[in-house]
């Protein structure tokens, strides 16, 4: 149960230290995504009289609960509102399961493709030539090619690579097993860059709002964006060998 903000103990952390509390569970999460759900009324932290957020336990719970119906439950955020309303006023929350009769789970899976998280996680990873070529087990021509047309770059000033040129690579090396030729996958870079520029122009709006949480709503707008993009890309793909 999530405790409303009324509960007593009022133990005090800064952002960064509520951060460290929920990435373990929720490695997608950043602060500004936290500002963005204090935004939309979900959390309401103190503030010190310079302006610094002080989360409680009770805050830091609730924003556990957020994040759990989000990506467990795929809850909007208003319905999750009114959870945690009902939960302030001593009531249970709604039952979350359907009532009625449902579409089977299996339709509707997502068969393994990229949640919106995964659009909000960044590697550390880094990779030498060498080491990315050992990795991949691809050759050194078929990277040489990679980088020609564009599909794999080293990281500026650095000449590394990182976890996606990883990806990139080792997936060229299975398709070319099929007669794939990086020289065919230009096709799926131009439709990368195609649905990359669809998704900038819908977000630029919110990324020039003024206030703190501006940033925030457009991390949360790109990464549900992006997921859904390769969601729909991936399923028409399947439908149309299915038809063909």
């Amino acid at each position: 149960m999530v405790a409303g903000p009324a509960a007593s103990s009022r133990a005090r952390m800064n952002i960064g230290q509520v951060l460290e509390l929920l990435r373990a569970d929720f490695p997608g999460v950043t602060i500004p995504k936290i500002r963005f759900l204090e935004d939309k009324g979900l959390i309401k932290p103190d503030r010190t009289p310079a302006g610094y957020r002080k989360f409680s336990h009770q805050d830091v719970e609730r924003l556990r609960y957020v994040l759990r119906m989000q990506r467990d439950h795929y809850l909007p955020l208003k319905v999750i509102g009114e959870h945690l309303d009902a939960i302030d006023r001593g009531l249970e929350p709604p039952p979350i399961e359907s009532v009625v009769p449902t579409v089977p789970t299996v339709a509707l899976a997502a068969d393994g493709l990229p949640s919106a998280d995964s659009f909000h996680r960044r590697s550390d990873l880094r990779l030498s030539r060498k080491e990315l070529l050992k990795v991949a087990e691809v050759s050194e021509d078929l990277l040489d090619q990679l980088e020609q047309f564009g599909l794999i770059r080293s990281r500026p000033g650095t000449g590394q690579f990182d976890s996606d040129a990883l990806v990139i690579a080792r997936t060229a090396a299975e398709l070319a097993a099929y007669g794939f030729e990086p020289r065919h996958l230009r096709a799926f870079k131009t439709a990368a860059d195609r649905e990359v520029g669809m998704v900038e122009q819908v977000v630029a709006p919110l990324a020039r709002g003024r206030d703190t949480a501006a940033k925030g709503r457009a991390e949360e707008a790109i990464s549900e964006i992006a997921a859904l993009s390769v969601r729909l890309h991936a399923t028409l793909v399947k439908a149309g060998l299915r038809s063909s």
